[in-house]
């Protein structure tokens, strides 16, 4: 009986990623379009910890989208990975990288089972991703798995939105849907969940990252950390 309810438990969180990834392959040109710029947040984070890097080191960006952020990533690193669950987001990534005259590797992927070997990333963002993913156990499996493909003096951005954004009046943590409306005015709801700081603070220290240092910023968590083995 356990065993099948962890199987029906399986299934459901599959068919709910599968339906993150059905919503932004239905937004995808419009979404990118209206992400032309990176976060300063992540060009500071880049700037500050590309110098560390080998010049033949690994780039990853998780959730790439258009691919904005692996852009910040090639001008410093020899190889850069951009993965997505949406193929229509790659698709915008794809042609970013053509039109900016950048290299990028791009994978259709889940964050939580990432197609990467161990101890193979040296700079990785992960940014206004985490919190689209359905369930707690995901959020989880998607750190642990950023934390094994960091290599030993990696280090990785992470984001998440947050209670603390001015849109919001609840302090705890919240499942949520946002709609995103389409040329035209269709709106198509997009699904969230909504970090308290705290709340973000322990899923990290509860992962197998290690937490450098944390900050909110616009409404946003933001923690670097380095994979668990990592000398600090």
């Amino acid at each position: 009986m356990a065993g099948d309810q962890d199987r029906d438990r399986r299934d459901d969180e599959r068919t709910s990623r599968g339906d993150v990834r059905d919503t932004y392959d239905r937004i995808a040109t419009h979404f990118a379009s209206t992400r032309e710029y990176a976060w300063p947040e992540v060009e500071a984070f880049v700037e500050r910890h590309a110098t560390d890097c080998d010049t033949a080191g690994v780039g990853l960006d998780l959730g790439c989208g258009n691919c904005r952020h692996a852009e910040l990533l090639a001008a410093d690193l020899e190889s850069v990975v951009g993965l997505d669950v949406s193929r229509g987001l790659l698709e915008t990534g794809r042609e970013r990288a053509l039109e900016h005259d950048f290299d990028v590797a791009l994978i259709q992927g889940d964050v939580a089972s990432l197609p990467l070997g161990d101890d193979t990333v040296d700079l990785a963002v992960y940014v206004a991703t985490l919190h689209h993913l359905p369930t707690q156990r995901a959020r989880r499996a998607s750190l642990d798995e950023l934390a094994r493909v960091l290599a030993s003096d990696g280090r990785a951005l992470v984001s998440a939105w947050s209670t603390a954004h001015d849109r919001f009046d609840e302090t705890d943590g919240f499942d949520t849907m946002v709609e995103w409306t389409l040329p035209g005015g269709e709106t198509v709801d997009r699904f969230y969940h909504i970090y308290a700081p705290d709340e973000f603070e322990t899923e990290l220290a509860e992962s197998d990252l290690s937490v450098l240092e944390s900050e909110v910023s616009s409404g946003n968590c933001y923690a670097t950390v380095a994979g668990t083995e990592s000398t600090l």
